[in-house]
């Protein structure tokens, strides 16, 4: 009987450095490749490329591999505890880096198991992240971009999106990432607000401004990103309106639009109830919704209905009556909002939520109860998390402080370390070099 082996791998970029080690992998045995998922692949680093199906395809028509079953863990121990191969091999740069852990507990368990650990030396010159950047660097299609946010959804507990109101603050979101430990943190999508969009423009928050002006907007972050961009879409406008909006954005590769269940002239909720217009039907809003739907093109696209009855001062029975209906009427997710700092009631919404339907994604919007970590959200039943307005807010102070700075000194010098140079900013642009 052969002896088996397994290579655990992401297969999403392959590249000469994979092929030669389940080429190295065959001298040994048969060669069993444990698949990452999704969910084990984006919990720690991104969302792969290619969905897991995809990528197992490819996998299974490698010359030399014999299997290839899912990796459910970024972990390699469950796996080798159920097949217990003979031999595990990975390439030697895992000795360093985020895997170093890992790298450790597969020594553990092999050596209980009474298995062997074989390390091949490190291709030179093939890098994955480099590969990566340069994938990003050809940019996206709608297609791609569109079908994005629903995978994120189906593979993180936590989708983390950020405000983009400009092509910079889409590239920042694009490519800034911290490392956690064994985990690469990173913002998974855009929101394109009305209220950031419109303010950085120096007007009003009004929905008055018309869909193909915000498209002309945002078409700027969308030549420069990849990420799934949700886009605040107001009340909706008139179902007729309505319907023009959901094929236009979901042409343009947007991945889902949120409306929310109020009608008449825009006032923005920052400002009390007594600026919250009037809340639309219950049966209204549904036939909304139920336009959007069938305008479709593709089952990908997300139509998310936010509720306001929180923000009006109606009671939580509402808001759940509210959110029922909807998920009936055909929307894909709730977004539930509140200004309670404590975010008390976001908590009872969400749990109560949850026993009526268990896989509906909630989206929240912790800007007042913002001292609310994401786990708790998660914990809650919470799946998308957005921040609303964060880079508008940060920015409006930091250029107010080099303007007076400025002004006060009567020359430049003074801001040069409150400045980033103009140098490492046109780095970030695509084509500059």
């Amino acid at each position: 009987m052969n002896k088996k082996i397994y290579v655990g791998m992401t297969a999403d970029i392959m590249h000469p450095g994979l092929i030669h080690i389940i080429h190295e992998a065959t001298k040994y045995g048969d060669v069993i490749v444990g698949l990452l998922t999704d969910k084990a692949i984006a919990e720690h680093k991104r969302l792969p490329y290619l969905t897991y199906d995809q990528r197992k395809e490819v996998v299974e028509n490698i010359k030399g591999v014999c299997e290839v079953v899912p990796q459910e863990d970024w972990s390699y121990v469950p796996n080798l505890e159920k097949l217990k191969p003979d031999y595990i091999i990975h390439g030697d740069d895992w000795k360093t880096g985020p895997l170093r852990e890992v790298r450790e507990q597969v020594f553990e368990v092999m050596n209980a198991q009474g298995g062997k650990v074989i390390e091949i030396p490190y291709t030179r010159g093939i890098n994955s992240s480099s590969l990566d950047k340069d994938i990003k660097a050809i940019g996206t299609t709608p297609d791609v971009r569109l079908k994005s946010l629903r995978r994120l959804i189906q593979a993180k507990p936590v989708v983390r999106i950020l405000e983009a109101h400009d092509g910079l603050c889409g590239l920042i979101i694009e490519n800034l990432e911290v490392q956690k430990g064994d985990k690469r943190e990173v913002f998974d999508g855009m929101w394109s607000s009305s209220l950031t969009d419109s303010t950085s423009k120096g007007k009003p928050d009004i929905e008055a401004v018309d869909l193909t002006t915000r498209l002309q907007d945002l078409n700027n972050i969308l030549e420069c990103t990849t990420k799934p961009i949700i886009f605040d879409g107001d009340t909706g406008g008139k179902i007729e309106h309505f319907v023009f909006t959901v094929r236009t954005l979901e042409r343009h590769g947007i991945s889902a639009v949120i409306i929310e269940d109020k009608v008449g002239l825009k006032k923005n909720s920052l400002f009390g109830t007594d600026a919250i217009q009037t809340q639309d039907s219950i049966e209204g809003f549904c036939d909304k919704i139920r336009a959007g739907k069938n305008a479709q093109v593709t089952g990908d696209f997300m139509i998310i209905a936010r509720i306001e009855s929180l923000i009006a001062g109606k009671p939580m029975s509402d808001a759940l009556e509210r959110a029922y209906a909807y998920v009936q009427a055909g929307a894909d997710g709730i977004m539930i909002h509140s200004k309670d700092k404590s975010g008390e009631d976001i908590r009872e919404f969400c749990r109560t939520f949850r026993k009526e339907y268990a896989h509906v994604p909630i989206v929240v919007v912790p800007t007042t109860y913002d001292h609310v970590h994401e786990s708790e959200l998660h914990e809650w039943g919470a799946n998308v998390v957005i921040y609303a307005n964060h880079l508008l807010r940060a920015a409006y102070p930091a250029m107010m402080n080099v303007a007076r700075t400025i002004l006060e000194n009567e020359r430049a010098e003074e801001v040069r370390p409150l400045c980033m140079p103009i140098k490492e900013i046109l780095e970030l642009i695509p084509g500059t070099k």
